[in-house]
């Protein structure tokens, strides 16, 4: 039984995450990618919603939010997905569940997790052997936060208030990828979240 979800507050960071049904892909093609991204960024507007880290993966996707307003963050993948699996359905003609259930989402109480949180759905693709490098990969913001693009689905107030520079924020998710060490606490956390 999943645990029950947290109350939304305004100021709260959240995590949410989910993965297809029996593992199976979410995405087949670049199109699929594309038409989340937009439904993100029309929702993170619509929803009054700071969107710090993401990452959509063939088979399940990470989205660390700030609630910024008064409605409810969980709303945010609820509208995206909503849409999407309509539209994937639609699409392929597919019927069924195309994920593993409902949302999953922790909040985010502690800065050190919530740091580590960022670089670890950021070298996602690299874990998963995807790409060789987190800025190979274009669907999650890790090449916002390295100035090497110029999207908006990312909140550049919380890199700047973290990090000095871009160069900062490389350095920190290499070394992760270098010695795969995490703070106390974080390792269990991270287990549950294996796709």
């Amino acid at each position: 039984m999943p645990d029950p979800r947290p109350p939304y507050l305004p100021g709260q960071y959240y995590h949410f995450y989910n993965r297809g049904h029996s593992r199976a892909s979410i995405f087949r093609e670049d199109a699929n990618y594309l038409f989340v991204l937009r439904k993100l960024k029309a929702y993170v507007g619509e929803l009054n919603v700071a969107l710090v880290a993401y990452c959509l993966m063939p088979n399940h996707y990470h989205f660390l939010v700030r609630q910024d307003g008064e409605q409810g963050v969980g709303l945010l993948p609820q509208r995206v997905f909503n849409s999407y699996t309509k539209a994937y359905n639609k699409r392929y003609a597919h019927s069924g569940t195309l994920f593993e259930g409902s949302y999953e989402v922790k909040p985010v109480n502690e800065q050190k997790h919530l740091l580590h949180l960022c670089r670890y759905i950021h070298v996602n693709p690299v874990k998963d052997g995807f790409v060789a490098t987190p800025t190979d990969w274009p669907y999650s913001n890790y090449q916002e936060w390295v100035g090497l693009r110029a999207g908006t689905l990312v909140d550049q107030a919380f890199i700047q208030a973290h990090f000095p520079t871009p160069e900062h924020y490389a350095t920190f998710v290499l070394d992760y990828l270098k010695t795969r060490q995490l703070p106390q606490g974080m390792k269990e956390y991270l287990e549950k979240l294996e796709p």
